[in-house]
């Protein structure tokens, strides 16, 4: 086991890993910024160091800074949380010739994940469900005409790296093609430094599922169920729940299974997520996340299984201990992204906290580095915190986070809690019928 992880990231997410660090008995290196310094994750840990300027490119990303800080501290490992660095292929190269363990998948992994093209073919061969679409890369606008008819309209094209729905187009026609081939061409470049694209069959209302995997990168995985991440903002997640309230128990075996046996033959190894759009009961890939999710604590909740836990102990090399039999999915659980941004136009919110009262009770989980005094910079992410309910059953859940949302108090700034409580009483949110583009056609009507 490790003596001492420094976590390269900030936020919450660092003391979510801080928290497993210590009941791991494992010593914590926080790294910040300057404008992270009164930060809780830094507060809270065993030591800590600055890296660097308020720009995450002078801090965050900055990789010779967290070497230095690793070398500095004598930390043996570093965990990356997610975003920043965490699927960053050089830099778990970087950590391998300094001697320093990656909390994370191999960086042939992370590679072959982090491109989309690759992804899918690799997926394709594992048995994993794909979208019908190219087989590689498309620049040239006579050969996506060819594939678009194949396909059938309408289409997508995809960035072939990055995400987050940057180098995405949608052609509803032929007459649309061209421009939007090179429309996603040019936001590819100019994001990711990368034009390549690909393109896909659209689906019309599919859901967004995503299938939990646990390996130790010895042939052992086990799946943990399934979350529903289908109330997105310009494919953005904001709510979360698992299990999805569209799949049965044998379309979660099923899925589950086909993804788990695909990361034995992978031989992959920590936490990862598997994603999918979901409609007329087909599953069709979509990417693999090879880090922890924002999301991972719903999936928590329903199993009782500490995921940084375990994948602090796989990436010491400990062989996985958890069956897939040992796996129970107890209850419903939701996650609602608290954002310091206006509730109706989404204007960043930065500023000083001045009152600061999370909700508690049985069931309630709030994962937050805010506090009274504290002040949201504007250089990174919006995101306060993660509000998490538990219940018995999906109809409970909804309740107790009605209630929950109530009790939370975060005032000097703007947050997103008056949308979460407004969605509340929506009757396709209550009964769980919703796809990907429910959010934005509600929000447009409004």
């Amino acid at each position: 086991m490790f003596d001492k992880i420094l976590i390269a990231n900030r936020g919450e997410i660092a003391l979510r890993i801080e928290r497993a660090c210590k009941e791991l008995g494992i010593a914590t290196v926080a790294v910040h910024s300057t404008a992270d310094a009164d930060a809780m994750h830094v507060r809270l840990a065993d030591e800590s160091v600055c890296i660097g300027g308020a720009a995450a490119k002078d801090s965050y990303l900055n990789i010779p800074q967290i070497v230095s800080a690793c070398e500095i501290t004598n930390a043996d490992a570093v965990h990356p949380g997610y975003g920043f660095l965490a699927e960053n292929d050089r830099f778990a190269d970087i950590l391998d010739e300094h001697e320093i363990a990656f909390i994370g998948p191999s960086a042939e992994h992370i590679r072959l994940m982090g491109n989309k093209i690759q992804a899918k073919e690799t997926a394709r061969k594992l048995g994993i469900p794909v979208v019908p679409g190219s087989d590689g890369p498309v620049s040239d606008v006579e050969e996506a005409k060819l594939l678009a008819r194949e396909i059938g309209y309408p289409v997508l094209i995809k960035a072939a790296s990055g995400g987050g729905g940057r180098g995405m187009k949608v052609a509803n026609y032929e007459s649309e093609l061209e421009l939007a081939l090179a429309t996603a061409r040019t936001e590819a470049q100019a994001s990711f430094g990368d034009p390549t694209v690909y393109i896909e069959k659209y689906l019309a209302k599919p859901r967004h599922i995503e299938v939990q995997v646990l390996a130790d990168g010895k042939g052992n995985a086990i799946h943990l169920g399934e979350r529903d991440c289908s109330l997105q903002r310009r494919h953005q997640k904001i709510w979360e729940e698992a299990p999805s309230p569209a799949l049965n128990a044998a379309e979660r075996a099923r899925i589950g299974e086909t993804v788990a046996q695909a990361m034995r033959d992978l031989k992959y190894k920590g936490v990862g997520t598997v994603e999918f759009l979901y409609e007329n009961g087909e599953f069709y890939f979509i990417e693999m996340n090879t880090r922890l999710q924002v999301e991972h604590t719903i999936t928590e909740m329903i199993t009782g299984i500490d995921l940084v836990i375990e994948q602090i102990r796989v990436a010491s090399g400990a062989p996985l201990t958890i069956k897939q039999e040992d796996v129970t999915f107890n209850g419903h659980a939701i996650e609602c992204r608290i954002n310091a941004e206006d509730p109706r136009t989404f204007r960043p919110s930065p500023g000083k906290i001045t009152h600061f009262h999370p909700p508690g009770g049985l069931g309630v989980r709030v994962d937050s580095g805010a506090y009274a005094g504290y002040t949201i910079p504007p250089y990174y992410d919006s995101m306060i915190g993660k509000l998490i309910v538990h219940a018995r059953n999906r109809n409970e859940c909804l309740m107790r986070l009605k209630r929950a949302l109530g009790e939370f108090v975060i005032d000097g700034i703007d947050t997103t809690i008056p949308l979460f409580t407004a969605l509340l009483s929506e009757p396709d949110i209550i009964n769980g019928m919703y796809d990907i583009h429910w959010l934005e056609n509600h929000l447009g009507q409004s």
